[in-house]
């Protein structure tokens, strides 16, 4: 029986924890002070206190790899976010004789530097948008948009929207560059910045990578997560509706190439822009995503449990993915983030206890959460309250069965962004599955 460290909180805790208990295996949970109530210390079967409080606690790779230590851990999962793609931590923790569930440390260096990606990718033969082939210093941005026009600037060390900034006019540049470099080094510790040709209204493709320690490497289908405000993705979906089923096949068949190249093992995610039937790398996630879950109601197929069996030494044939599932039907996920808008438009985090917490159930409805009815959300946190997954035989049987489980969701008296997403999965272009 192993004993997994689940290093994170939340949502993907709770849902990691519950993944180890369907295998029989222990649980551990890690918490920071102000965690000390949450849902997944409860549902685990062994915790451990972090020192201090706030996302803080849950960055101390050292304190995380002393709880797992003390813990007698045998394998650590870092979920998403926080310390899933730090090379460090993964090393640490191997160091330490627990298996990371997770690439090696060599790879999340080489997917970690998104300019080091996009070196790997070209190297895979994969299209790249045209950018600059290393770091970029501002007089590199300017004169990349002396030649190329409108561009984008992104953190190297970036992912989730932050440190990045779109710029259609030369004066909108240095203002720009400066607020990237700025935002980068608050949440990455890391200033550099690169720059790429700006694709303008592009369709957000990506594909669901499995690959075991044994040479095999498979896709689970793409998702398609152009629905997004300020980079943010909002609501996600699995298949992309009305992809082109040539171009389809060229991303998968890309993904799978990256994923070889990179020597990837496990689960993890290659994103793509796509314009036209033109695509380009844009990123690889090593790590399960927020949006997982979509791919797992068309395949299926547990993701996370999938990951613990390939971390274990399992292959895909020993996990049943000798032959790739067929997508069955539609999945759509709506994050529900506990948000206003103030009265420039940009979301504003909301906090306080909620006295109700009503999700959604019944046939094709899914919901994700770590919160329950009497939970304080803390505007420390990111502001992921749950995630709503609704399936359907077409994608517009998952659109309406989305819009009908969004108005049984009651969080009072804490808002959330439950209107906006009600607005979009009833979008006439949504629902008819057009849209970028």
């Amino acid at each position: 029986m192993a004993r997994i460290l689940v290093a994170n909180r939340g949502e993907i805790a709770v849902r990691i924890v519950r993944a180890v208990h369907e295998l029989g295996d222990t649980a551990i949970a890690v918490y920071s002070a102000d965690d000390a109530d949450a849902m997944h210390v409860g549902l685990a079967d062994v915790a451990r206190a972090l020192p201090g409080s706030g996302p803080a606690a849950y960055l101390d790779a050292a304190a995380v790899i002393d709880a797992a230590r003390s813990a007698d851990a045998s394998m650590v999962h870092p979920g998403y976010g926080f310390l899933s793609e730090n090379a460090a931590f993964a090393r640490g923790v191997t160091d330490a004789g627990i298996v990371f569930i997770g690439p090696s440390p060599e790879t999340l260096d080489a997917l970690g530097d998104k300019t080091a990606a996009r070196a790997l990718a070209e190297k895979a033969g994969v299209p790249v948008v045209p950018g600059t082939s290393g770091p970029a210093t501002l007089d590199d941005a300017l004169a990349f948009f002396d030649e190329h026009g409108p561009l984008m600037v992104k953190a190297a060390a970036g992912g989730g929207g932050r440190g990045m900034r779109e710029v259609r006019r030369s004066d909108e540049l240095v203002e720009a560059y400066t607020r990237c470099a700025s935002e980068a080094l608050a949440a990455f510790g890391d200033d550099t910045l690169f720059v790429e040709k700006l694709v303008d209204r592009p369709r957000h493709i990506e594909v669901q990578i499995v690959a075991d320690q044994h040479g095999a490497i498979t896709h689970l289908w793409e998702r398609d997560c152009s629905i997004q405000r300020r980079h943010q993705k909002v609501v996600e979906v699995a298949p992309s509706p009305g992809l082109d089923a040539h171009v389809r096949s060229q991303i998968l068949d890309a993904a799978v190439a990256l994923a070889r190249a990179a020597d990837y093992v496990t689960v993890g995610t290659v994103e793509f822009l796509l314009s036209g039937r033109d695509f380009y790398f844009m990123e690889a996630n090593p790590r399960l995503q927020v949006e997982h879950t979509v791919t797992e109601e068309i395949t299926g197929i547990d993701l996370v449990t999938t990951q613990i069996r390939l971390a274990g030494g399992n292959s895909l044939a020993d996990i049943g993915l000798s032959d790739r599932p067929a997508p069955r039907g539609f999945a759509i996920q709506c994050r529900l983030n506990a948000e206003t808008l103030d009265e420039n438009g940009e979301p504003r985090s909301t906090a306080g206890t909620m006295t109700r917490f009503d999700m959604p159930s019944g046939p094709g409805v899914r919901v994700d959460t770590g919160s329950c009815a009497g939970t304080t959300v803390s505007p420390r946190f990111d502001s992921l309250l749950a995630k709503v997954i609704t399936t359907g035989s077409s994608f517009a049987a998952a659109a309406r069965r989305a819009a009908s489980a969004l108005t049984e969701v009651d969080t009072s008296p804490v808002a959330t962004n439950r209107a906006l997403l009600h607005a979009v999965v009833t979008d006439p272009a949504f629902v008819a599955g057009d849209f970028d």
